[in-house]
């Protein structure tokens, strides 16, 4: 009999399929694309690297970025053991709930959703006002920057409707564009013997340089630009052979997101003089568009029109990361429906298996954050954008540390992996690296938000009260099963 109803896509009726996401739909390729998206690296590279360099360690901030990588690749080893067993679009919460409970699984499938709203809800910030700008300098024309922001929803909402291989097709243009661009600067300048100190290797890597000035802030924006890459395991039930595919996109995605950002900003300071690095970032933060510290050096090396292409490629790599962490969210929001912790029809497919309902809801959900700070003017950069994406970055930490403890204890008592170095040396590793970076991103907190203490304090509660709030909810589910039962 047909379900459908006359005003929704029609739902998938293959069985074999049914409440399931379309499967052998990516390859490591079409994930390292939607990982690569999400990290949105020429926002990162703009946005982060000038502030790491000015506020943090100065020519010394690179070595940061293989620091934060390679803690990442020590919680990924543990991570891409736990997904040789589980595959589900919940990932995180799937994976802490196998170890250390139901509770805590449904805590964390809160925070999980939590923080891929809060970063599209900033990116969508950051990206209305950038589109503003581009439009008013090309066109004369002044459009409120929140105005760009619904019109994008409504794009993202149909990409995301049309299936994972649109928008991996979508992603993949507009991800090669943005790193040719920034790579082919890093590779020239490498080539060209670096700026004017030359390469200034030690002036980045040697341990005085690391440990000049505040390296812990310069870690702490290192480790924020790393987020996303465990996107790997939500599209594992849609990828090829994914106990392969997984894996080999998790490990790829790790080493090629820190060997770009470590390169890139390496080559930034040496096209800058590692003795004026710090000095020209400062100048950048003080003129309002820290851009330009990573525009003007690819101007200089290839011409004054990339001065006009970069803009449009920060667009770009916003409305890139803005598509791929709905695609994230909605299958949060699909996997929790589909486990019972949120209504069931959130798991209603499309035909092209895109679990559309859970995508409106998503969609809605960016709406409702925005939509206040829209209404009362507030700017969009400094306040959605900073804040956000600053809690969003606390809650996710906290995810990785909650996932590298559940796979020791998962393997500890189920042995169905006995490496020790996959389920217990990595993990803890990982585990110690990612405490100490909750601890760094909490203690600079006002730093990375660049607001004010109580702004800073009030935004880092939020993630402990939704973490209390997803346990409190799932605790009372249980309670109603168990009454509806006896």
């Amino acid at each position: 009999m047909d379900t459908q109803t006359a005003d929704a896509p029609p739902l998938a009726q293959d069985s074999a399929t049914a409440g399931r996401l379309k499967p052998n739909s990516l390859g490591v390729l079409g994930i390292l694309f939607f990982v690569l998206s999400a990290q949105a690296p020429l926002t990162g590279i703009a946005g982060a690297v000038p502030l790491a360099v000015a506020i943090g360690n100065g020519a010394g901030a690179p070595a940061a970025y293989l620091a934060s990588g390679l803690v990442v690749l020590l919680f990924s080893v543990g991570f891409v053991a736990m997904g040789r067993h589980v595959v589900d679009a919940g990932a995180f919460y799937t994976y802490i709930g196998k170890g250390l409970g139901r509770l805590a699984g449904s805590g964390s499938a809160a925070v999980a959703l939590f923080a891929y709203c809060s970063i599209q809800a900033a990116m969508y910030g950051l990206y209305g006002a950038t589109v503003s700008a581009l439009v008013e300098h090309y066109a004369g024309v002044h459009v409120a920057w929140w105005i760009w922001v619904l019109v994008t929803m409504a794009v993202v909402q149909l990409l995301g409707a049309a299936g994972i291989e649109m928008g991996a097709k979508v992603l993949t243009v507009f991800v090669v564009a943005e790193f040719s661009i920034l790579l082919v600067f890093a590779l020239v300048t490498f080539v060209r013997g670096g700026g004017p100190e030359g390469l200034a290797f030690t002036d980045s890597f040697s341990p005085s340089a690391v440990l000049q000035g505040a390296p812990g802030v310069a870690l702490m924006f290192a480790v924020a630009s790393m987020f996303g890459f465990e996107a790997t395991a939500i599209y594992g039930e849609e990828a090829r052979e994914p106990r392969k595919t997984v894996p080999r996109a998790t490990y790829l995605s790790v080493v090629v997101i820190t060997g770009f950002f470590a390169f890139t900003s390496w080559m930034l300071v040496s096209a800058h003089g590692a003795s004026k690095v710090m000095a020209d970032a400062g100048a950048a933060l003080g003129s309002g568009d820290a851009t330009t510290f990573v525009f003007a050096p690819v101007t200089d090396q290839f011409g004054a029109w990339v001065g006009d292409v970069l803009p449009v490629l920060l667009a770009t790599s916003l409305f890139a990361g803005v598509l791929a962490f709905h695609n994230s969210a909605n299958r949060y929001l699909f996997s929790l429906g589909r486990e019972g912790l949120l209504p069931h029809r959130l798991t209603a497919l499309n035909r092209r298996h895109s679990p559309w309902v859970a995508g409106t809801v998503q969609t809605a959900i960016a709406l409702l954050v925005i939509l206040p700070f829209a209404l009362l003017g507030k700017d969009p950069v400094l306040t959605l954008f900073s804040w956000l994406s600053g809690v969003a970055v606390l809650a996710m930490m906290l995810l990785y540390f909650l996932t590298s403890v559940s796979v020791v204890v998962f393997f500890r008592r189920s042995r169905a992996d006995t490496r020790p170095w996959n389920t217990l040396v990595a993990p803890t590793l990982g585990a110690l690296g990612i405490a100490g970076a909750i601890w760094l991103i909490v203690q600079n907190f006002t730093t990375l938000i660049g607001g004010d203490k109580t702004t800073a304090l009030w935004l880092q509660v939020t993630v402990p009260v939704v973490l209390a709030l997803g346990v409190a909810a799932a605790r009372l589910g249980q309670r109603r099963t168990a009454s509806g039962g006896s």
